[in-house]
């Protein structure tokens, strides 16, 4: 998962009620930003999915673009997929854009956890 720019001005820290969800994994969450006829973001679900059910404590929240348009603008968003990966405090620590390897997105959490 090459790690990406962050953007000016985006948020550093993203909470559980921010994205959607009742709690951010213990360790980290991968945050996917993902659209409907976007055929990479169905293959980028499987190997999110896959790594947080390998990795405890790690937890994978896919975020529809279209339905969160004002979090796709202040975090900068620009093309699906985009992957988040925030440490057990929701802090942002990598980002990637595109189809990740499995390889890489473990390499990513070790920047998380």
């Amino acid at each position: 998962m090459p790690v990406g720019d962050e953007r000016e001005g985006a948020p550093e820290r993203l909470s559980a009620a921010g994205i959607g969800v009742a709690e951010l994994g213990e360790r980290a969450t991968l945050v996917q930003f993902s659209s409907a006829f976007c055929q990479p973001c169905r293959a980028t679900r499987r190997v999110l999915a896959d790594v947080a059910a390998m990795v405890d404590g790690v937890t994978h929240v896919e975020i529809d673009a279209e339905d969160r348009l004002e979090l796709v603008r202040a975090l900068g968003i620009t093309a699906t997929p985009t992957t988040l990966v925030l440490d057990g405090a929701g802090r942002v620590v990598r980002r990637a854009t595109g189809q990740p390897r499995r390889a890489d997105v473990i390499a990513a959490l070790g920047a998380a956890v």
